[in-house]
């Protein structure tokens, strides 16, 4: 029962600090007044109001991009420990630098593969007019200055 004791402040302070936010959260429920308005229902972003609907929602790329930011970020954290044990984690500490590194790079590629660093607009392919293999330079370039020119 020794060792429990010691945790019971870190479960107490834990307690405290949810009962804190749902009281808060009650509170403000309870107590604030609802006097809604079209001008607080509108959205607000850097002092800037709307005037017009956005064109279209945001591309799920920008959440991909910051994915790999935030697993870049993880790898570093996890990198410099290691790189100060080093020598005293030998043979074992190599095997999982190397599987931490792997699955880092495989959610990297993974992440590529879906488009998280296409950006800009998506290019149209043109239709392929006349098969392509029946196209010839003849048929396709207009040469100027040629007998075909003069006759036209």
């Amino acid at each position: 029962m020794g060792s429990l004791d010691s945790y019971l402040p870190i479960f107490l302070l834990g307690v405290l600090a949810v009962a804190f936010a749902g009281l808060s959260l009650l509170a403000s429920k309870l107590l604030a007044p609802k006097r809604p308005t079209v001008a607080k229902e509108e959205p607000y972003e850097c002092g800037i109001v709307p005037t017009y609907e956005p064109p279209r929602r945001f591309p799920v790329r920008f959440y991909l991009v910051a994915m790999i930011f935030v697993i870049f970020d993880v790898e570093v954290i996890f990198l410099f420990p290691f790189a100060v044990i080093y020598n005293q984690l030998g043979r074992f500490g190599l095997v999982e630098i190397i599987v931490f590194a792997a699955a880092v790079f495989f959610s990297f590629i993974y992440l590529i593969a879906n488009g998280a660093l296409d950006w800009g607009p998506v290019k149209a392919m043109r239709p392929n007019i006349g098969g392509g293999a029946l196209r010839t330079t003849s048929g396709t370039v207009k040469r100027y200055g040629s007998n075909d020119d003069k006759a036209a």
